[in-house]
């Protein structure tokens, strides 16, 4: 690439930087006095890398650890090179016929090019970042869904297979006019790659286009769509969430605003740029004040290795913030530190679940660090509200409204929907929103009708409260989603193939505790009376229905009763506490084993409270193996990311 710069529109060639901190609601409004229009003037996330490359063309923008190893040299690009590798790209996909209505569809990894794909992507038409853990049917669909005109995928099947899906889904899309390759990236430069007619190297054909403007001459307006985001359920049609230039940018110059990051400061990105949170509140953000931005490896969060050496990583790369979705940090909080220096942090947030009173406190205990929680959805283009820094709330706070937006609570009707009644600050109910960065509806008219209330506000599905501060504190999700490892399951996914075997009556999915992922999916179901099928079978059954591995269940439970509300719904916390109960038996009958211990030694193991549990050691019975007994247990399930409780009796 040339040194050439790129060329900024005429607006002031600025990063985003905070106006000052914000601490309270009242700072939010003190925002506010100044009109949008006159805050925030970039109209394209195009016209923010022009702005940011013109202030921080030096800096590190992207640091890519081709290991989890933190001895190992990364691959570092500056703003300046990111933004030329954005106008290249953006050429190259001009010249193939990208226009702002076309979709370029996107199957990668981790990976520096990554954000060549969404970024120059988003300057040429809308890109479609999709999730390649699906299988090819449910690909083929969204990208019909989006009339993809090109696919940007992964050259190798290190990674989920991607380019073997790839050039499985070449055939099946009738938009698609072009694959282009993206080389893992330490391929040899001289690698022969045998690449097939239609299909095209990314970085050789990117490489022959002018690196310091559009060619195409492109003036893009806030209201363009810049990114269609798979959402929802993964059953029936497709549900594309359409993404506007300004609703992206406002969610990177709020976030900037609430946590008042710099250019002087760095981040660990692990999270999926198939994901929202990925790309926006996590990448575009920090970019957008010339964060560097760290990506650990193509696998990110679900590499072991990275995870393994999180906390060395930390110690070498000096991060100043720390973001992960709770199963991540429960995952953490069984790594040693081993000496490992964390006082670059200075902020640690997540998002995703709601936060567990036990794992704060753990976190808190283990690192001295509070997590701070926000709330972030698709369909407001990745945040919602923020706790910021130095505003400290208890698990399940997730923070203050985003300034220029609005936040409701309003009771629940009969159905379990919004209603029009406002609720008093300090009551439950459903949170509503009106916000610049509301998404643009769904590709599908209906789904978008299904999203609002008749009045034009977002109804999101979460339950919640405002405390004294104005601050919403999230009492649970409507869509229960299960968090694997980062990888968000929509619990429905496992019950529409479970409740399709004609022996089940009722069914649901929850998530059990895991050490390691943070909660592993599992289900259960009641059959038709006189019906006969095994645990066995209908585990298969189910497996077989379910698009990708990650939502696979890893049991199937029979059992006699569901637990039902009062109004007649499944009443899921139950069922979260039997699986925390039979994940806390496997382990005691482990311990046991290990001890000699016989059957009538085994202690109780008995639901506490909604997803906690008990183990009851008869003191007697276990005679001289009482402590030791009790210490293996505490340690063993003292790695659960769920209250756990050891006592003699």
């Amino acid at each position: 690439m040339s040194a050439v710069p790129p060329a900024a529109p005429a607006t002031a060639p600025q990063a985003f930087t905070a106006a000052f901190p914000i601490r309270s609601l009242d700072d939010v409004r003190r925002l506010e006095e100044t009109p949008l229009e006159k805050a925030l003037t970039v109209r394209s996330t195009y016209e923010l890398f022009c702005n940011v490359a013109r202030a921080h063309g030096d800096r590190s923008a992207l640091t890519f650890l081709r290991t989890g190893d933190p001895e190992d040299e990364p691959i570092r690009w500056t703003y300046a090179e990111l933004m030329r590798g954005i106008h290249q790209t953006a050429n190259l996909l001009h010249t193939l016929g990208v226009g702002p209505q076309d979709a370029v569809a996107v199957l990668l990894p981790g990976c520096l090019d990554y954000h060549l794909a969404l970024w120059g992507g988003e300057a040429a038409g809308i890109v479609q970042p999709l999730n390649p853990l699906l299988t090819d049917e449910k690909l083929v669909s969204l990208m019909r869904a989006a009339g993809a005109k090109v696919l940007i995928a992964y050259g190798s099947d290190d990674e989920s297979g991607m380019w073997s899906k790839a050039m499985r889904l070449r055939s099946q899309v009738p938009t698609l006019t072009m694959v282009l390759r993206v080389a893992p990236h330490d391929e040899p430069a001289d690698a022969l790659i045998d690449l097939p007619e239609g299909v095209g190297d990314f970085s050789s054909l990117r490489a022959q286009q002018p690196d310091d403007r559009l060619v195409s001459g492109r003036d893009i307006a806030p209201e363009d769509i810049a990114a269609y985001f798979h959402t929802g359920g993964t059953t029936g049609a497709p549900k594309l969430a359409r993404h506007s230039h300004g609703a992206q940018v406002f969610t990177a110059w709020a976030c900037v605003q609430l946590t008042g990051v710099t250019h002087t400061d760095v981040t660990i990105n692990g999270y999926p740029l198939f994901h929202v949170a990925g790309v926006l509140p996590a990448s575009l953000a920090s970019l957008s004040a010339g964060v560097e931005s760290i990506i650990p490896t193509t696998s990110l969060l679900r590499n072991k290795t990275v995870l393994a050496n999180y906390w060395r990583l930390v110690d070498r790369y000096r991060p100043t913030s720390l973001s992960a979705v709770p199963t991540v940090l429960a995952a953490l909080a069984n790594v040693p530190l081993n000496g490992a220096d964390l006082s670059s942090i200075r902020y640690c947030r997540t998002g995703a679940a709601v936060l567990a009173p036990e794992l704060a406190a753990r976190f808190k205990r283990l690192f001295g660090l509070h997590v701070h929680e926000s709330l972030g959805m698709t369909e407001m283009a990745g945040i919602s509200t923020i706790t910021p820094p130095g505003v400290e709330g208890q698990a399940g706070c997730v923070g203050f409204r985003l300034p220029y937006s609005q936040m409701r609570i309003v009771a629940l009707d009969d159905q379990g929907g919004a209603s029009d009644r406002d609720v008093a600050p300090g009551e439950h109910g459903m949170v509503l929103f009106k916000s610049p960065n509301l998404f643009s509806g769904f590709l599908d008219p209906a789904d978008t009708a299904k999203a609002f209330t008749g009045d034009g506000w977002l109804a999101t599905g979460d339950l919640g409260w405002l405390d004294d501060q104005g601050r919403l504190n999230l009492t649970g999700r409507s869509k229960d989603l299960i968090i694997r490892s980062g990888h968000n399951i929509d619990p429905k996914t496992i019950e529409d193939a479970l409740g399709a075997h004609p022996a089940v009556q009722l069914c649901a999915a929850v998530g059990a505790p895991d050490a390691y992922a943070g909660e592993l999916p599992v289900a259960y179901a009641t059959l038709v009376p006189g019906a006969q099928v095994t645990e066995a079978e209908l585990l298969a059954f189910t497996s077989a229905g379910v698009d990708e591995a990650p939502a696979r269940p890893k049991s199937v439970t029979i059992i006699e009763h569901m637990p039902m509300t009062n109004v007649g719904k499944i009443y899921k916390p139950e069922l979260r506490g039997l699986a925390g109960q039979q994940v806390a038996s496997a382990l005691v009958d482990a311990v046991c084993t290990g001890l000699g211990l016989g059957a009538m030694v085994r202690p109780a193991v008995r639901i506490e409270g909604e997803t906690g549990v008990a183990v009851l050691i008869d003191a007697s019975a276990a005679g001289t193996h009482a402590d030791a007994l009790q210490a293996q247990l505490q340690e063993a399930l003292g790695r659960l990311p769920i209250k756990t409780r050891v006592a003699l009796v």
